[in-house]
C-alpha cells in the first residue's frame, strides 16, 4: 500500500559490498607476461632517470668565496657588491659573471609512446580537470551575465514574489537580519488579538512568543511609567524540565528580568512574601500551568494582574488540565474584558488525529478564547523549512519470547517471589525484543543495590500494612531471600555483546547496521533513538556503547524524576546531556517521549523510531527533530506485522487530517505567502483596479507593477550596510472581514512617509499590491520615482570601494640609502670657533685595560641612550655616551693638535691616510684621563680638564717610535706596533723574550704568516726583492707579542669566521721591520671599538633626521628601531629565505605592530566622528583608503623617508668621516661623494611608517595612565604619514572637537530605555549621560525606536579594545618578537572570547535582535559556555581563564555588542579612554594574565574544513576548488570571479565574488553545509566517489610488489 508524503517504504536486509575486484595471484602466468614486460620497462626508465638527475646535480661548480678585505694588499678594481642587505656601493664595478652553459632537457616523444590512455599522472589530471572547470566556466558565466543584464535593466528579477522568497533566493553569504515573514504576520497578528500558532517542530514558535512578550513588557514599561498598576506577564509550559529551558530561552532574547518558578523550589513559595518579591523583581515567570493555579486559588494574584498568557504546547488545553482549569475558573471568571490578558498558545498539532478533528479543535479555541492561526506547507517550504526523508527500515520478524540459562537459573531460586514478578515478565519480553544479551542484562540493574533496598521497603510496608497472620520471621526470610537474589545476579560473569544473532534481535541487529552507515568513518553526525520503555532505552545504550564503533558516543534522556535501575535522573543530568549533545560531545541520544515535545535539542541528521510512535502527534513532533540538512526519519516495522504497518498508515492519514483542516480555515487564518506567487489569478478583475498613467511618457502604474516598482526602488537606495537585504516590509491585517495591508520602507530610503496603508480588500495578494501602489503614488507626487517610475536616487556606493589598496611583497625599489646624518654638514669646509666635547666609556670594560674615548665635534652631541658592544668572549659592555655641556674654545693650535692626532688614528689603526684638512673635519678623537670622569657630574667638567693633553702632545710630537740598539727592554713592553707593509697586522707587545734570536724558528702556535723560515723573517712583510735588499741587525731582541685580530663589527657577538678573535693569538716578532706607535695601547683599546660607535651614532643621527623632516618628537633609541629593517626575507618569492644582518639592533617590527594598532583606532575614530550619516561599510571604506599600505607607500616615498631606513649592517667602508680626501688605503681611487643604493620592497617602507607611528606613541605614552595630551604625537604622526582629509587631527582633543551629537540622542528617553540603562549599570558601573546611546549599542538589525543598530558603534568599539588589548601585551613582553604578539593578540580579539565575555557580564540578556535562528543559536550558546565555565571552576581551576575555548563558536552578536558597548561607553565619556581601560581591567585582564596559556593557539578557516570533511570524514582525494574570471557584459562592470568545487570530475558547487580571497571561503562553505551530515556511503553514491580506503591501496601496493617482485624472477 503506497503511503502519503515522502515516506518510502523499503526492505533492506543489508549494505552491499563497496569493495574493488583485484587481481588474483591464482591466474595463469602467461596471462601477466605483458605486463611484467612493461613493468620492467619502467623500471629501467625510472632508474636512467635517477642517474640523469643524480648527474645534473653534480656537475653543479663551486662559487670562490670572497677575499677578506686588507688595505695594503695591491689594489685592483674596488668592485663589492655586498650580498647580506642587497646593498649596493655606486662607485663600485660590477663584475657580470657570464652564466654556466645550461643544457635544458628536451622532452620529446617517440612514436610507441603515443598512445591514447585515460588521465593518469597528475599532470594529465589537472589538465582534465582545468578542461572541466573552463567548460561549466562559460555556461555559468553565460547565466550570470543574463542575469547581470535583468538586474540592471529590470531591477527586481520576480515581481510577484513576497519577501521571504526574495531572502530564500540569496547567495549563502547574504545575511538575513530579520524575522521570516510568517513569523512577523503571525507576530503581528498575536498583539492584536488572542491566537494559537500551529506550526512544525523548528518553524520558530517560541520566536514568535518572545517577539510578543517583548512588545508586552515594553508596553508594561511605558504604562509604569504613567503611573498605571503594574502587571506581569507569565510564560506556562506542561513539565518541570521545560520552566528552566524556556526561562533561559526568554532571558537571552529579552533585557527584562525572568525566572523560573517549579514546585520543587520548596515551602516558600506558597507564601505572600516569596510572591511579592517575585512581583518586584520580574516581569515575566515561567513555570507550570499548577504553579499558576495554586497561585490564583491562593490569591497571590489575580488575573486582572497578568498582562499575557502564553501556552507552551497548547494542545493539553483539555479535560482537568491545568491549562484548562487556569481558563474556566480565573480567566472567564473576570467579568471586565479589557482586564483579560493577552493569549497566545503555540503547538505542533492542535489536536490529535484519533479525535473528531473539527470539534477538537472548535473546543480548543473556545477553552482558550482564541483563533487557530497556522502557515500553509507551502509558506514553510518558501521560508526553508523542510521535512527529513521518511524511510521505513523493515527488520526481520522476532523470535517469541524464550528463557535464557540466566533467567531458567534465576526463576527455579526465586520465581516465587511476589516482588519479582514484573521482572521476569520484563526480561522474557526483552529477549525477544532485544536478545539473549539484552534479557541477562536487564536484571543488572533491576535488582541492583539501591533498587534492592528499595524493594526492601517496599516489602516491609506492605507486610505491616496488610495485617497477615505470618510472623516477623517470614518477613526476614523474604528480604534475606531478596538479597540472595541480588548477590547472586551481582557475582553472574556476563560476557560482552557480540553482532550475532545468538546475542542480538534482528531488529537491534538492523538498528546497528543503520548506524554504521553515519558513524563508520567520523562521529560528525547526530542522531535520536526513540523507545518506549526505560529500560529498553538503558539497555540500548549499552549496547551502542559497546557495538556501536569508535565515533559513536552516546547516552540516555528520559524524564525528569523517573527511575532507571539504580540511577535517579535529576533535571541536572537531562541538561547537561543535551549541553553534551550540542557540543557534539554526544552524538547519539537514546530517548523515551521526553524528546519528543518542548526539549530543545539540535536538528538531528537521523531520527529513529525504534518503538513506534502511539499517537500522530507523537509521529509528528518526533520528525520534527530531523531539522538538519539530508536527514533521514527511520519507521523501524517489522516485516509482515499489520499491526505495524498500521500505526504507520495511520499517523500519516491522521496528519493529513490535520493538515487538511487546518488548510480549510478562513484565509485570514493562514499565512500564505505563496499566495503572492498566485496573483495573477487573484487579480482577476484587475481591470476595475485602479491605476495610473503619467501624463508625459504614459507610462503606466498598476496594481501588478506596484510591487516590482517598489522593490526596484528600494533595493537602489543606499543601504547602510551591503550584507543586509533590502525590502519593504508588508503586515497584512484582517479588520471587519477585509485584509488591510500596510507597507513599511527601510529607515534609510528617501521616502515623504516612512509607512502607507492600502485599501480594504476581500483578497490577501489584493491588499497588499494596493499598499504598493499607494506607496508608489506618494514617491511619484515627491519626485522619488520619475515620470517613468524609476527612481531619481542611485545606489552611490563608496567610490573607493572596489580599489586595488594592496601592494604586492614581491615590488622592490632600488633607493638611495643615506650613511651619514646632516649633524656632521653643520660648519662643514669652515674652521669652527667652539668645540663640544663628549667623553665615550664602556661600562664593563673591553678585553684589556683602556682609556675613555674624547669625541669632539662641531655642535653639542645629543644624548645617545647606551647600546651594547659584545667582547670576544660574547660578553656586552655598553657604551655609555655623555656630553659636556661646557663647549672649549677652538683655537688654531688646538685643532691642529686634534686633527693631526685623528688622522693619525686612522692611519696607523686602519691602514687608511687622509688629507690633513681642518676645516673638513666631521669631528675629532682625543684621549681622556683615566678617573677624572668617573667621581662627578657631567656639569661640573670643562672639556679642558678631562682631555689627556700629555699624551695628546706626545703623540703629535712622536707620532711614531723606531728601534735601536739604544733602547731599552722595558721601553718596549706594552705598545702598540703596527706592521707598514701588512695592514692586516697589528700587535700589543707583552715583554721581551731573551730566550729566543731572531734566526729562532718560529714556533708552531703562532698566527700563519706568507714568510715562516724564522722569527725575523716572520716580522718582515716586504716582497721578495725588497727583502733581499734590506739587512737587519741580528742583535735585536725578540718581542712577545699578541696579534689584534681582525674583527670590526663589535655591535654584534662574534660570528662564526671569526673564532679566533676568541683566542688570545700569541706571536714573537723582531722590533727593527715593524714601527712603534706612540699611541698608547690604553688609547688604542678604545679606538678599536670607535668604527662600531660611530655606526650605531650615525644610525641614531640619520633616524632622529627622519623625525624631523617628519616634525615628530621622538627620541632617538625607538627612532632608531621604528627605522631599522635588520632582515632580507625575499619579500613575495615562492621560496622566501630569511637572512639577518647582525649587530644593528631592535628592529621596526614590534614598533610596526603597535602602530598598526593605534593607526586603526585614530583613523577608525576620525571616521566615525567625521561622517555621522555613513554606514558600517563605508566606514571600512574610508578606514581603508587610509591605512592601507599603498597610501602608507605613496606617502612615505613623498618624503623619502627610503633613505632613512637602516638596512646596512655595520660596514668597514661607511663608517669613515665623509669630505676628507683619502690618499691611501683602499678606496683612494674613488671620486665624489659615497652613494649607496639599497633593496626595499614597497611594504618595507610602508610598515616603517607604521613603526614611527608606534614610536611615537611609545614616546609619550605612560603605562597604565591615560593622558590626551600623551597622545597627541602620536595622533600628529597618523595625520603626518596618512595624509588624508578623512584625518586632518593634530591632537587627542582634536576628536571630540569635531564630534557633533547625533540627533537621535536627543530625543526623549523612554521608560524601557531607562530600565535597560540602569540594569547594565549594574553589571558595569558606567553610568550613561544617554541612554539611548546605549540601546543602540543592543539593537541587533532594524531598530524600531527611531535609535540605529550597534554597527557603528562596534566599529568604533573594536578598534578601541584592539589598542587596550595591545597595549596589555605589548608592555608586559617586551622582549616579544611581532609574531608571538601577533598570534597571541588573536585570542584577546577573536569573537570567541568576546562572545564567552558577552555572556559572563550578562550583556546578552539586554540584546534586541528580531532574528529567531540567532536567538535560538544564543540560547544554545548560552547555556554550553556557562556549563563550561561552571566546570572549569570546579574540575579544572588551573585553566579556568581558558573554559570559553572549549566550546563551540558563538553568535556573531554577541562579541559584537560587547564591542558596541566599549564603543558607547567612549562616546558618552567625550572620548576618554580611560574608560576603555576601565572595562578591560575589570572584565578581560583577568583572562590573559599568563598569556604563554594561549601558546599555539590558531583558527579555522572553511577552506580548511571542507578539505577536512572530504579526505577524512569521505576518504575523498579526487576533489579540487577551481577558480576562473566571469567578464561582465555590462560597460564599466567589473569581472566577477567563480569558484567551483569538482568531485569526480563534475562541478557540484559554485559561488562568485570580487575576487578569490571572497569567493573561495564561500564556495568552500557552501560546499561543507551541503555534504556535511551524510555518512560515507550515502557520499559514495551521490558525489560518484570511488576512492578507495588506505587499507586498500597497501592491499594493492602490496600485490605490486609481489608481482615486481615475480616479474624479476621470471627475467633471471
Amino acid at each position: 500500500m503506497p503511503f502519503a508524503g515522502p515516506l518510502r517504504i523499503r526492505e533492506q536486509t543489508g549494505l552491499g559490498s563497496s569493495g574493488t575486484d583485484m587481481p588474483h595471484h591464482t591466474q595463469p602466468l602467461h596471462e601477466h607476461r605483458v605486463y611484467y614486460a612493461n613493468l620492467l620497462r619502467v623500471i629501467r626508465d625510472f632508474d636512467q632517470l635517477s642517474l640523469n638527475t643524480r648527474a645534473a646535480t653534480l656537475n653543479g661548480h663551486d662559487h670562490e668565496m670572497p677575499d677578506t678585505d686588507d688595505p695594503t694588499k695591491p689594489e685592483g678594481d674596488d668592485i663589492e657588491i655586498q650580498d647580506d642587505g642587497d646593498v649596493y656601493y655606486s662607485y663600485d664595478e660590477a663584475e657580470n659573471d657570464e652564466d654556466e652553459n645550461h643544457n635544458p632537457n628536451d622532452d620529446s616523444e617517440s612514436e610507441d609512446d603515443l598512445h591514447p590512455h585515460k588521465a593518469s599522472t597528475k599532470t594529465e589530471k589537472r589538465r582534465v580537470q582545468d578542461s572541466i572547470f573552463a567548460s561549466y566556466a562559460a555556461k555559468k558565466t553565460e547565466k550570470i551575465t543574463q542575469e547581470e543584464v535583468q538586474d540592471a535593466l529590470v531591477g527586481a528579477k520576480d515581481e510577484i514574489l513576497s519577501i521571504q522568497d526574495i531572502l530564500r533566493k540569496q547567495e549563502n553569504s547574504t545575511r538575513i537580519t530579520t524575522s521570516r515573514d510568517y513569523q512577523v504576520e503571525l507576530f503581528q497578528r498575536a498583539k492584536a488579538a488572542n491566537i494559537i500558532a500551529v506550526l512544525d517542530t523548528g518553524t520558530g514558535k517560541t520566536h514568535i512568543a518572545t517577539l510578543l512578550l517583548r512588545h508586552i513588557l515594553d508596553q508594561e514599561l511605558e504604562a509604569r511609567a504613567r503611573g498605571d498598576s503594574p502587571k506581569i506577564a507569565f510564560f506556562l509550559v506542561d513539565s518541570v524540565n521545560l520552566v528552566f529551558q524556556q526561562a533561559n530561552v526568554l532571558r537571552c532574547g529579552l533585557d527584562q528580568q525572568v525566572v523560573g518558578v517549579c514546585g520543587a523550589m520548596g515551602a516558600s513559595l506558597w507564601q505572600q512574601p516569596t510572591w511579592e518579591k517575585h512581583f518586584k523583581n520580574n516581569m515575566a515567570i515561567v513555570c507550570t500551568a499548577e504553579i499558576l493555579v495554586e497561585c490564583m486559588m491562593h490569591s497571590f494574584i489575580t488575573i486582572s494582574q497578568v498582562n499575557l498568557l502564553i501556552f507552551d504546547e497548547a494542545h493539553h488545553a483539555k479535560n482537568n488540565h491545568p491549562y484548562a482549569r487556569l481558563m474556566r475558573e480565573y480567566y472567564v471568571n473576570e467579568p471586565d474584558v479589557t482586564k483579560r490578558p493577552r493569549i497566545f498558545g503555540m503547538t505542533a498539532s492542535p489536536v490529535d488525529g484519533k479525535d473528531n478533528v473539527r470539534r477538537a479543535a472548535t473546543d480548543l479555541e473556545t477553552l482558550l478564547h482564541a483563533k487557530i492561526a497556522t502557515a500553509s506547507e507551502d509558506t514553510l517550504i518558501a521560508n526553508n523549512i523542510v521535512r527529513p526523508v521518511e524511510e521505513v527500515a523493515s527488520y526481520p520478524r522476532l523470535r517469541e519470547p524464550f528463557e535464557t540459562a540466566l533467567y531458567q537459573a534465576l526463576h527455579s531460586r526465586y520465581g516465587h517471589i511476589g516482588a519479582f514478578a514484573k521482572f521476569f515478565n520484563a526480561s522474557k519480553q526483552l529477549s525477544a525484543e532485544l536478545g539473549a544479551w539484552a534479557s541477562d542484562r536487564y536484571w543488572l540493574f533491576a535488582i541492583s543495590e539501591e533498587e534492592s533496598n528499595k524493594i526492601e521497603r517496599r516489602q516491609t510496608q506492605r507486610f505491616y500494612r496488610q495485617q497477615r497472620d505470618e510472623t516477623a520471621e517470614t518477613l526476614d526470610r523474604d528480604i534475606a531471600q531478596l538479597r540472595e537474589a541480588a548477590e547472586y545476579v551481582r557475582q553472574h560473569e556476563f560476557r560482552p555483546a557480540t553482532r550475532t544473532p545468538e546475542d542480538l534481535s534482528p531488529k537491534v541487529l538492523e538498528l546497528l547496521r543503520r548506524l554504521d552507515g553515519y558513524y563508520c568513518r567520523t562521529g560528525d553526525s547526530l542522531s535520536i533513538i526513540f523507545a518506549e520503555r526505560r529500560g529498553t532505552v538503558r539497555l540500548l545504550q549499552m549496547i551502542i556503547s559497546q557495538l556501536g564503533g569508535p565515533h559513536i558516543h552516546s547516552d540516555i534522556l528520559v524524564g525528569v524524576n523517573s527511575r532507571i535501575g539504580e540511577q535517579n535522573v535529576s533535571l541536572r543530568s537531562q541538561v547537561m546531556t543535551l549541553s553534551k549533545f550540542r557540543r557534539n560531545e554526544l552524538n547519539c541520544i537514546i530517548s523515551t517521549s521526553v524528546a519528543e515535545e518542548g526539549l530543545d535539542i539540535p536538528g538531528c541528521n537521523l531520527v529513529v523510531r525504534f518503538d513506534l510512535y502511539r499517537t500522530m502527534i507523537g509521529y509528528v513532533q518526533s520528525r520534527g527533530r530531523a531539522r538538519h540538512r539530508n536527514s533521514k526519519y527511520l519507521h523501524m516495522v517489522e516485516l509482515l506485522n499489520v499491526d505495524h504497518m498500521a500505526t504507520v498508515t495511520e499517523a500519516k492519514k491522521s496528519e493529513l487530517v490535520m493538515r487538511a483542516f487546518c488548510n480549510d480555515l478562513p484565509r485570514d487564518q493562514i499565512l500564505d505567502s505563496i499566495v503572492d506567487a498566485e496573483l495573477a489569478m487573484l487579480l482577476e478583475d484587475e481591470q476595475s483596479l485602479p491605476s495610473f498613467t503619467d501624463p508625459t511618457t504614459n507610462a503606466k502604474l498598476t496594481y501588478r507593477s506596484s510591487l516590482s516598482i517598489l522593490s526596484h526602488y528600494v533595493a537602489t537606495a543606499p543601504t547602510k550596510n551591503r550584507e543586509e537585504i533590502s525590502q519593504p516590509t508588508y503586515v497584512v491585517s484582517y479588520e471587519e472581514g477585509n485584509f488591510i495591508c500596510e507597507v513599511t520602507l527601510p529607515e534609510y530610503v528617501p521616502t515623504p512617509l516612512s509607512s502607507v496603508r492600502g485599501k480594504p480588500c476581500r483578497k490577501k495578494a489584493v491588499a497588499k499590491s494596493s499598499a504598493a501602489y499607494e506607496m508608489c503614488l506618494k514617491l511619484h507626487e515627491s519626485n522619488h520615482l520619475d515620470s517613468r517610475f524609476l527612481p531619481t536616487i542611485a545606489k552611490a556606493l563608496p567610490a573607493m570601494r572596489n580599489a586595488m589598496l594592496a601592494i604586492s611583497e614581491k615590488n622592490k625599489g632600488m633607493y638611495n640609502m643615506r650613511i651619514k646624518p646632516k649633524l656632521w654638514m653643520i660648519g662643514y669646509d669652515s674652521l669652527p670657533d667652539m668645540l663640544y666635547l663628549t667623553v665615550i666609556d664602556v661600562s664593563h670594560g673591553l678585553e684589556r685595560p683602556h682609556q675613555p674615548l674624547g669625541f669632539i665635534t662641531r655642535v653639542p652631541f645629543p644624548e645617545i641612550p647606551q647600546f651594547p658592544i659584545f667582547l670576544n668572549d660574547g660578553r656586552p659592555s655598553m657604551v655609555v655616551t655623555t656630553p659636556i655641556a661646557t663647549a672649549m674654545t677652538a683655537t688654531a693650535e688646538i685643532l691642529e693638535l686634534f686633527t693631526k692626532l685623528t688622522l693619525q688614528v686612522y692611519s696607523d689603526m686602519f691602514a687608511k691616510v687622509f688629507e690633513q684638512d681642518t676645516s673638513k673635519m666631521s669631528y675629532w678623537l682625543v684621549p681622556v684621563r683615566s678617573g677624572a670622569f668617573a667621581s662627578a657630574h657631567p656639569a661640573c667638567h670643562t672639556p679642558g680638564e678631562l682631555i689627556d693633553w700629555a699624551q695628546v702632545h706626545e703623540i703629535c710630537d712622536k707620532g711614531e717610535y723606531r728601534w735601536t740598539p739604544t733602547m731599552s727592554n722595558d721601553f718596549l713592553a706594552d705598545k702598540y706596533i703596527v706592521d707598514n707593509w701588512d695592514g692586516g697586522r697589528r700587535f700589543y707587545s707583552n715583554v721581551v723574550a731573551p730566550h729566543l734570536k731572531p734566526k729562532d724558528p718560529v714556533p708552531d702556535s703562532v698566527p700563519r704568516h706568507k714568510y715562516m723560515d724564522n722569527i725575523l723573517d716572520y716580522s718582515v712583510s716586504l716582497w721578495t726583492k725588497s727583502r733581499e735588499r734590506k739587512v737587519w741587525d741580528l742583535t735585536q731582541p725578540v718581542l712577545e707579542v699578541e696579534k689584534i685580530p681582525f674583527r670590526r663589527n663589535l655591535l654584534a657577538l662574534v660570528e662564526k669566521d671569526e673564532d679566533e678573535v676568541k683566542m688570545k693569538p700569541i706571536a714573537w716578532v723582531c722590533p727593527e721591520p715593524l714601527r712603534i706607535s706612540a699611541l698608547t695601547t690604553r688609547f688604542v683599546a678604545m679606538c678599536y671599538v670607535f668604527p662600531a660607535i660611530i655606526h650605531r651614532y650615525d644610525s641614531n643621527l640619520i633616524a632622529l633626521d627622519a623625525c624631523r623632516l617628519l616634525g615628530l618628537e621622538i627620541g632617538p633609541h625607538l627612532a632608531l628601531e621604528a627605522v631599522t629593517k635588520d632582515t632580507d626575507d625575499a619579500e613575495g618569492s615562492d621560496d622566501p629565505q630569511i637572512t639577518f644582518k647582525s649587530g644593528m639592533g631592535p628592529n621596526y617590527e614590534r614598533l610596526e605592530f603597535m602602530g598598526d594598532c593605534f593607526l586603526k583606532m585614530a583613523t577608525s575614530i576620525a571616521t566615525f566622528v567625521q561622517q555621522p550619516d555613513e554606514s558600517e561599510f563605508e566606514f571600512h571604506v574610508r578606514r581603508m583608503c587610509m591605512l592601507c599600505n599603498k597610501n602608507l607607500f605613496k606617502v612615505a616615498v613623498e618624503y623619502k623617508l627610503y633613505e632613512y631606513v637602516r638596512t646596512m649592517a655595520f660596514s668597514r667602508r661607511t663608517w669613515y668621516p665623509e669630505g676628507l680626501k683619502l690618499t691611501k688605503g683602499k678606496g683612494h681611487k674613488r671620486t665624489g661623494p659615497q652613494v649607496i643604493k639599497h633593496s626595499l620592497g614597497d611594504k618595507s617602507v610602508a610598515d616603517v611608517s607604521e613603526a614611527l607611528i608606534g614610536a611615537a606613541f611609545m614616546q609619550h605614552n605612560q603605562r597604565g595612565r591615560f593622558d590626551s595630551q600623551n597622545w597627541d604625537e602620536a595622533v600628529k604622526a597618523v595625520k603626518v604619514l596618512v595624509k588624508s582629509e578623512d584625518h586632518v587631527m593634530e591632537k587627542w582633543s582634536d576628536y571630540y572637537a569635531a564630534y557633533e551629537e547625533p540627533s537621535y540622542l536627543r530625543d526623549p528617553t523612554s521608560a524601557s530605555q531607562l530600565d535597560m540603562a540602569r540594569q547594565i549599570e549594574k553589571k558595569h558601573p558606567y553610568r550613561f549621560h544617554h541612554p539611548r546611546l546605549v540601546r543602540s549599542a543592543f539593537t541587533c538589525g532594524k531598530g524600531w525606536e527611531g535609535i540605529p543598530n550597534y554597527q557603528r558603534l562596534e566599529f568604533l568599539g573594536d578598534a578601541l579594545l584592539d589598542q587596550v588589548f595591545i597595549m596589555h601585551i605589548f608592555y608586559k613582553h617586551p622582549n616579544e618578537g611581532p609574531q608571538w604578539l601577533t598570534e597571541h593578540k588573536m585570542p584577546m580579539v577573536c569573537n570567541k572570547f568576546l562572545g564567552a565575555l558577552c555572556v559572563k557580564i550578562g550583556f546578552h540578556v539586554h540584546l534586541r535582535i528580531d532574528n529567531a535562528k540567532d536567538q535560538s543559536r544564543i540560547r544554545d550558546y548560552v547555556m554550553e559556555v556557562e556549563e563550561a565555565e561552571a566546570d572549569a571552576r570546579t574540575n579544572h581551576p588551573d585553566d579556568y581563564a581558558l573554559y570559553w575555548n572549549s566550546v563551540s563558536e558563538p553568535p556573531k552578536c554577541l562579541a559584537d555588542i560587547v564591542e558596541a558597548y566599549v564603543g558607547a561607553m567612549f562616546v558618552d565619556a567625550k572620548f576618554d579612554f580611560t574608560v576603555v581601560q576601565n572595562f578591560f581591567h575589570m572584565h578581560i585582564k583577568c583572562y590573559f594574565e599568563d598569556m604563554h596559556k594561549y601558546d599555539g593557539w590558531a583558527q579555522t578557516n572553511p577552506v580548511t574544513r571542507l578539505d577536512t570533511l572530504m579526505k577524512v570524514n569521505f576518504g575523498c582525494k579526487d576533489f579540487r576548488i577551481g577558480a576562473r574570471e566571469c567578464p561582465s557584459v555590462i560597460p564599466g562592470a567589473k569581472s566577477m570571479q567563480l569558484l567551483m568545487v569538482q568531485i569526480h570530475g563534475k562541478v557540484w558547487f559554485d559561488a562568485t565574488g570580487e575576487s578569490i580571497k571572497y569567493a573561495k571561503p564561500r564556495v568552500a562553505s557552501k560546499a561543507y553545509h551541503a555534504m556535511e551530515g551524510l555518512p560515507p556511503y550515502e557520499f559514495k553514491r551521490r558525489y560518484g566517489c570511488d576512492c578507495k580506503d588506505e587499507t586498500e591501496v597497501d592491499e594493492e601496493e602490496e600485490q605490486k610488489k609481489r608481482l615486481e617482485e615475480l616479474a624479476r624472477d621470471m627475467t633471471l
